[in-house]
């Protein structure tokens, strides 16, 4: 496979321009576009950036090199998922599908892409910040953005030539007269075969790593969280009950997750199921000798909450049909309430007010003892909308709001990004889910899909596996990867036990985080082994990683879902039909 850049393209308010690519200024209506490439033994990289060259403001939409692509047939794309719960694997050009082509909701299209409109080509395929590419075992090249933050990357793969278009999604940023935007580094690497997939994205996570200041010295992370067995539904006795047996566990983090607050937005405010409030609870949580943990989901505020009804103003827009500004809608949630049927709005991050309550909520949280903060729905600020500083891109919005929860927790917080696209938040956390939801259950049947295109985004086991395979070069190059909580429990579960076994050794030997989130009360003495198992081989992959050996994929561009992970002197073959595996010494 040859990859040649051949043009420049522009989506802007005044419409679309595309010219022939070279080094130096191109001219797109009133855009200017300034690219430099450079051969080197780490491949070729283009810098670039974009000027508004006219006397007015300018919407841009996206900036993209084309490439046209020599190569046989047929081509397989390695995607790379937009946030935590978007599906990373392999895809076939002419054959698969991107998520959006059936149309779906625009409010889940605009968590799971950078670019939330339905793609125009239903054969195009497309990923996020990085993606592979390989037309047979002799060939393999790595694309990808090299930076965080500034905006997204999208790469689409169409069939008409075929090309590739490496874009920088700006998201409708207005550009002002003679403003500028440096763009991310891309990078075009190849190797001469397939199996040098994962030493090439090992390269690109490194790049990245460095680039942004990569938070990556927290220790290995061990402790429990509430989600799993009680959902929205947990209660202060839950809580204390758990934590009354946690002394017999290996934990040092006792995370509370949603369900604690009065309200979505409301996170300093406790419901009446937690009668003592948070500073009491923390105070019991490290009375008891563990890090206290709470979730949050801090750009997200319900209708019907103080901080909506107080400040409306601080809520992003949405401009209806007659030109008026209704609030922007990010996300619905039934079981939260909020007064519209669980539908959430989105606080907007390029306020300073807003950024500046954002920094008070996590300092006060830190103060009364949560020095774990997991930030959840963090997508929600890139969604398109009106937005008080329109010269922020969407990645823009994302980080600003990120930043905000830093400064204020402060630098020796553990922050976990979830629900977050990740290209935005390298630098500011320590640690990010980097897959689906698992769920008591190993996979989904076709007729559980609750949105046409976006099966393989619902919360199960299976996925769990694939993304936490697909991502697991960001391991201590990016931030501690989180694959989620083990599932240890044998009641109230439809996982079979062979597959929890497997899900709990691919945590370990992912070197990730390992969380519990069952009922104490429900685990006996096959649990905790289980869990022995799984943090041994978690401790020795980790400090692997630490050394810059994550663990291999032996088949990440031959097989739709991996298949095999191997780390620390061990590897993991996975039945992925049904949950199975063997582990055995390499």
């Amino acid at each position: 496979m040859r990859l040649e850049a051949t043009d420049l393209r522009v989506e802007a308010s005044e419409g679309s321009h595309q010219t022939g690519l070279s080094t130096g200024e191109h001219a797109l209506g009133s855009l200017a576009v300034m690219v430099e490439s450079r051969v080197g033994p780490d491949g070729v990289r283009f810098e670039w950036r974009i000027a508004n060259r006219s006397n007015h403001p300018v919407g841009v939409r996206s900036v993209a090199i084309v490439f046209t692509l020599s190569a046989a047939e047929p081509i397989r794309m390695w995607r790379h998922g937009y946030q935590s719960w978007s599906p990373s694997g392999l895809a076939r050009l002419g054959v698969d599908r991107d998520p959006s082509a059936p149309g779906g909701i625009e409010v889940l299209r605009a968590a799971h892409h950078a670019d939330q409109r339905k793609v125009s080509d239903p054969l195009a395929l497309r990923s996020e910040w990085v993606t592979a590419l390989t037309d047979g075992p002799a060939q393999v090249t790595v694309v990808g953005f090299e930076g965080s933050g500034r905006h997204d990357g999208t790469f689409r793969l169409v069939p008409d030539g075929p090309r590739l278009e490496a874009e920088a999604f700006l998201g409708d940023v207005i550009l002002q007269p003679g403003s500028v935007i440096e763009l991310h580094p891309l990078r075009v690497r190849s190797g001469t075969s397939r199996d040098e997939a994962v030493t090439l994205l090992e390269d690109w996570a490194d790049a990245n790593g460095h680039t942004a200041g990569a938070r990556t010295a927290a220790p290995y992370q061990v402790g429990w969280c509430s989600w799993y067995q009680y959902f929205h539904a947990v209660t202060e006795a839950d809580i204390r009950a758990n934590l009354a047996r946690a002394a017999d566990w290996p934990f040092d983090l006792f995370q509370v997750d949603d369900g604690y607050q009065r309200a979505i937005g409301d996170w300093l405010e406790t419901s009446p199921a937690f009668p003592s409030g948070l500073e009491t609870l923390a105070g019991w949580v490290t009375g008891a000798g563990h890090r206290a943990g709470i979730w949050l989901a801090p750009f997200l505020v319900a209708p019907d909450s103080v901080v909506a009804t107080r400040h409306p103003d601080w809520l992003a827009g949405r401009r209806r049909s007659d030109g008026t500004l209704s609030p922007l809608i990010v996300w619905q949630n039934p079981s939260w309430g909020g007064g519209r049927e669980g539908l959430m709005y989105c606080l907007d991050t390029t306020r300073p007010e807003v950024t500046a309550h954002l920094e008070a909520v996590a300092r006060a949280l830190v103060q009364m003892g949560y020095s774990y903060l997991k930030l959840d729905f963090t997508f929600a600020p890139s969604a398109d909308g009106v937005w008080a500083d329109p010269s922020l891109t969407p990645a823009q919005r994302v980080r600003r709001g990120y930043a905000a929860v830093r400064a204020g927790a402060g630098p020796d917080a553990f922050i976990l990004a979830c629900g977050a696209p990740l290209s935005h938040v390298v630098g500011l956390v320590d640690g990010a889910r980097i897959g689906q939801d698992v769920a008591p259950l190993w996979s989904l049947a076709p007729g559980d899909e609750a949105v046409p295109g976006y099966l393989d985004t619902q919360p199960s086991t299976q996925m769990a596996w694939a993304s936490t395979a697909a991502r697991a070069v960001m391991h201590r190059r990016l931030w501690l990867n989180d694959p989620d909580c083990v599932m240890l429990r044998t009641r109230h579960t439809r996982l079979r036990p062979e597959a929890a076994t497997t899900w709990a050794r691919t945590v370990g030997l992912s070197g990730g985080m390992a969380l519990v989130s069952d009922d104490l009360s429900l685990l006996g003495h096959p649990a905790r082994d289980l869990l022995d198992e799984c943090l041994a081989l978690g401790r020795d992959s980790d400090a692997a990683a630490r050394a810059g050996r994550t663990p291999r994929v032996g088949n990440l561009l031959d097989a739709a879902m991996p298949t095999d992970m191997e780390a620390a002197g061990q590897r993991l073959e996975v039945d992925v039909s049904d949950g199975s595996s063997r582990l055995s010494r390499t």
